[in-house]
């Protein structure tokens, strides 16, 4: 049990981290959770399907993580639960059709896209002005099918809580930042828990998994991560409403740009 002790501190501290960033700007940990854990699973001595089992994970922590967050921005009134059910099923549909092509999917290509347009999202909102929209207000059918869709098929396969998507989605589309990062904490839940269901499944059949894994998710990890990250989320979300909406657009900014560089990186030169 000693030798796993330092692994053990680690991903307290990644939970802690997630946790942080959940509440702050919405977009569920999975940032932090999937390289983190992709290295821990790795250092272990279970390389085998490792990014496989980092993203299922990061996936059901997600769920905790957004669930929590989600109800601690809810006492500030900034959640919109209407958006929230008419997106959620285009949503539910996105994410199980990623968890079910997570095999198929060229990893690399799809990692250099979502960096590339990580990186346009993150300047538009560093130096865009507050009066830039596309709309008035969130799209309707059949637009909103399509992009709840696709926010659930990358967000499935990326191991994330689509709040890189919907906070960007909803701030152009005439709503405060306040409001778009606490309403897209809930959209984790609704990507998190099928496309963890889909990663148990798809991984039944693996035999070269971690100790502690149903399918590809990691069990133990899962207790230790949700653990530290539900108890942190509503600290991040009551720091959110204390900083000036301008500050916050510029930190999620800089959170978008770390996030593109490092999958432009694993995209050139990942295995």
């Amino acid at each position: 049990m000693i030798e796993y002790l330092p692994f053990i501190a680690a991903l307290l501290a990644v939970g802690a981290s997630a946790g942080l960033i959940a509440g702050l700007f919405g977009i569920g940990g999975g940032v932090i959770m999937v390289p983190a854990l992709y290295y821990v699973l790795t250092l272990l001595g279970y390389p085998d399907h490792a990014m496989h089992a980092a993203v299922g994970t990061s996936l059901m922590v997600i769920v905790a993580t957004s669930l929590r967050s989600v109800t601690a921005h809810a006492k500030h009134g900034a959640v919109d639960f209407q958006i929230l059910k008419t997106w959620t099923p285009w949503i539910i549909l996105g994410a199980l059709a990623g968890s079910a092509v997570a095999d198929l999917a060229p990893g690399r290509a799809l990692t250099g896209l979502f960096g590339g347009v990580a990186l346009i999202l993150s300047a538009q909102f560093f130096f865009g002005r507050p009066d830039w929209k596309l709309a008035e207000d969130m799209p309707g059918l059949p637009l909103r099918g399509v992009l709840g869709a696709f926010i659930g098929v990358l967000s499935s396969l990326m191991g994330i809580g689509g709040g890189v998507f919907g906070v960007t989605l909803m701030s152009v589309c005439g709503r405060t930042i306040h409001q778009a990062v606490a309403t897209s904490a809930g959209f984790g839940v609704a990507i998190g828990a099928p496309g963890a269901l889909g990663f148990i499944l798809a991984g039944l059949d693996e035999t070269s998994r971690a100790p502690f894994s149903l399918g590809y998710v990691n069990m133990a990890a899962f207790v230790i991560l949700a653990g530290t990250a539900v108890f942190l989320a509503p600290v991040g979300a009551a720091l959110a409403h204390r900083l000036n909406a301008t500050r916050l657009k510029q930190i999620f900014a800089i959170a978008l740009l770390v996030l593109s560089l490092n999958m432009i990186r694993e995209a050139v030169f990942g295995g």
